[in-house]
């Protein structure tokens, strides 16, 4: 324990912010059912990394077999529509005969909203807002999918202007068309490093635009969803899937399934479009079908190191001498060769105390460094958090 203590000064300590960023590279492959079911065929869409619960309310995506110690959880899916969508009536039947968990998908897309968009001056929950935009109006967002990635991929938040998610828009059964990926919508946030909302109670976020791969006849790079950055969640408008139809006039896809033109391409098995899958399909269903489409994504996570920095100066006349009992021996000092030399001892260790003087920090040197009435040194100690 210390006898003698030095004050720091203002000067003495300086706070730092560093990030760090990883690239996550996260394949279609895996998303859409790496592991199969025993026996399933390749066509599967319920792999075991692919967990569905019994509320029904979303779907959680794993690397390996979820029942596996060794997965990890990637992202979670889910679909939902605002209160005041035309998917929100009863009419919209056409997949399986009735409207499935309509109140769910309101629920959930409310749930969102609430979340990443807030309240009104009312108090009423606004939507989803397609420019961010909110006071002005415009257009908004009321048929959604949306992925919520994993903390463990995201870290503290999602880079600005690095995340990229590949989708396919023709049919269900050949989504990507061939080889050439001529139905590939590329949808990212590229150019988004400085060009973001703060508008949000969930933190900053940005307008997801389709950069590559959008039909022909559409505005450059059409807006077609939100990414939250803190949040780590993307709201996708089902507009990626539509080339002009009822839910979404302004859609995106290019609603060709590489064999029939005009019109929306199967967005499910049965031949039915997304606005079908939406009304009339069960959330998991809906997940299914998105999962069969995307071909991958990709972001930079960033985690952000706090630091303070406590610059330790120790000048010609301090700690020269040791409180070490071992220091002495018959009241000489034992590092000394010749009495007559100055004092000197090794310092080896450096304590941080509060004003009480108790013991905060212990930092430890590489090697004992050497001090005498001689010379000065500064010792650079930095606390991450």
């Amino acid at each position: 324990m210390a006898t003698t203590f030095k004050t720091f000064l203002n000067d003495d300590i300086t706070s730092t912010k560093t990030l760090l960023h990883e690239a996550i590279p996260i394949t279609g492959s895996l998303i859409s059912g790496t592991y199969n079911l025993a026996g399933a065929t390749t066509n599967t869409y319920d792999g075991t990394n692919i967990k569905n619960y019994a509320h029904g309310i979303f779907q959680s995506v794993y690397d390996y077999p979820y029942l596996s110690s060794s997965a990890n959880h990637i992202l979670d899916l889910s679909v939902g529509y605002a209160n005041d969508s035309i998917l929100s009536g009863t009419d919209h039947d056409v997949a399986n005969g009735g409207v499935f968990q309509q109140a769910k998908k309101i629920n959930m897309y409310n749930e969102m909203a609430q979340v990443l968009v807030g309240l009104d001056q009312t108090g009423a929950i606004r939507n989803f807002d397609e420019d961010g935009n909110i006071a002005a109006g415009g257009t908004k967002l009321k048929e959604c999918i949306f992925i919520n990635f994993a903390r463990l991929l995201t870290k503290d938040e999602i880079k600005k202007g690095s995340f990229t998610i590949k989708v396919g828009t023709g049919s269900y059964a050949n989504p990507f068309w061939d080889s050439t990926q001529q139905s590939v919508i590329t949808i990212s946030d590229s150019g988004k490093e400085n060009d973001y909302r703060v508008n949000s109670p969930a933190g900053e976020y940005a307008i997801l635009s389709a950069t590559a791969g959008y039909g022909e006849g559409w505005p450059i790079a059409p807006a077609c969803g939100l990414i939250y950055y803190q949040a780590g969640i993307v709201v996708l408008s089902s507009s990626v899937f539509q080339s002009g139809s009822r839910i979404a006039p302004g859609g995106i896809g290019n609603g060709d399934d590489g064999a029939t033109g005009g019109g929306d391409a199967p967005f499910m098995p049965n031949g039915f479009e997304v606005s079908a899958s939406l009304s009339g399909s069960l959330i998991s269903s809906s997940c299914n079908y998105f999962r069969n489409r995307i071909f991958d994504i990709s972001f930079n996570n960033t985690t952000e190191l706090n630091s303070t920095i406590h610059f330790c100066r120790v000048n010609h006349n301090d700690f020269n001498y040791s409180a070490n009992p071992t220091y002495l021996s018959a009241s000489q000092i034992i590092v000394k060769n010749n009495p007559l030399d100055s004092p000197i001892s090794y310092m080896t260790t450096i304590g941080l105390y509060s004003s009480d003087n108790e013991l905060l920090a212990v930092a430890k040197l590489s090697e004992p460094l050497k001090k005498d009435p001689t010379n000065e040194m500064t010792i650079r100690v930095r606390l991450d958090y």
